[in-house]
C-alpha cells in the first residue's frame, strides 16, 4: 500500500504543473501569491510582519490559492481524459496519493513564501541582525498552513470527484471557498444588529489572546480536515466515477 501511494505521488508530482491548461494557471497564481503576499505585504508592514499576526493571515490565504489552483484537475481531469481505469493501483492508494501530493505542494510552497516574506521584511526594517518569527508564531504558521492545505485538498478532491469537467470543478471550488470568507466578513455586522449585546461580544473576541485565537482556528481546521477526509473516502469509488 505504501509503495502504491509513493507511485501515485511520483506520477502526480511529475504532472502537477503540466496537466492540460494547468501549467500557465498554476504559474500565474504562484506569481500573484509571491508578489502580493510574499513581497508587497512585507514591504508595507516592515517590522510588524514578524511582530504581529500578519504571517498567520498569509498562512491561511496561500494554501487557498496554491492548493485551490492545483486540486481541481485531480479527478475531473482524468474523467475528461478517460484515464480513470488506466492504473491497476488500489483505489485508496490513488486517493491518498493525490491528496498528499496537492497538500504537500501547497504547504511546501506556503512555507517557502513565508520564508521569502521574512527576508523582505528584514530588508525593509533592518536592525543590524536577522529577525526570525517568534517561536509561537512560527509554530502556528507551520501548523495552520498544513491544516488549511489539508482542508482545501480534501474539499477540492471531493468536488473534483463530482464534477464532469475541470472548469466545473474550479468554479465549484471557488464558490465553496468564497462563501465562508463572505460569512466571516458579514458576521460582525450580523452580531451587532441582531444578537443582543453583539458589540460587547465582538469586543471580547477582538481582545482574546493570541493562543486562544490560534487554538480555535486550529481546532476548526482540524475538524474540517477530519470531516472532509471522511466524506472523500466514502465518496471515492473508481467504478462509480466511470458510471457517473
Amino acid at each position: 500500500m505504501k509503495q502504491d501511494i509513493v507511485t501515485v505521488i511520483w506520477k502526480e508530482r511529475q504532472g502537477l504543473l503540466y496537466q492540460r491548461g494547468g501549467r500557465g494557471r498554476a504559474i500565474w497564481m504562484l506569481f500573484v501569491a509571491v508578489v502580493m503576499i510574499a513581497i508587497l505585504l512585507p514591504l508595507q508592514m516592515g517590522e510588524e510582519w514578524f511582530t504581529t499576526a500578519w504571517s498567520l493571515i498569509a498562512a491561511l490565504i496561500l494554501p487557498l490559492i496554491l492548493v485551490g489552483t492545483a486540486v481541481p484537475e485531480s479527478f475531473a481531469g482524468e474523467r475528461e481524459r478517460h484515464t480513470l481505469l488506466a492504473s491497476r493501483l488500489p483505489d485508496r492508494a490513488i486517493l491518498f496519493g493525490k491528496l498528499i501530493t496537492t497538500m504537500v505542494y501547497g504547504w511546501g510552497l506556503t512555507l517557502i513564501l513565508l520564508g521569502l516574506s521574512l527576508m523582505v521584511a528584514n530588508l525593509v526594517a533592518w536592525q543590524g541582525y536577522f529577525v526570525f518569527y517568534p517561536p509561537l508564531l512560527l509554530i502556528t504558521d507551520v501548523v495552520v498552513s498544513l491544516l488549511m492545505s489539508g482542508v482545501v485538498a480534501s474539499l477540492g478532491v471531493l468536488i473534483s470527484l463530482r464534477s464532469a469537467t475541470v472548469q466545473g470543478a474550479q468554479q465549484a471550488l471557488m464558490g465553496a471557498l468564497l462563501i465562508p470568507l463572505m460569512m466571516v466578513q458579514i458576521a460582525p455586522i450580523v452580531l451587532m444588529s441582531i444578537v443582543p449585546n453583539g458589540r460587547v461580544l465582538i469586543s471580547q473576541i477582538t481582545k482574546a489572546d493570541f493562543a486562544t485565537v490560534v487554538g480555535v482556528i486550529s481546532g476548526v481546521l482540524l475538524l474540517l480536515n477530519l470531516g472532509l477526509f471522511a466524506a472523500t473516502l466514502a465518496r471515492f469509488k473508481r467504478s462509480r466515477l466511470i458510471l457517473d
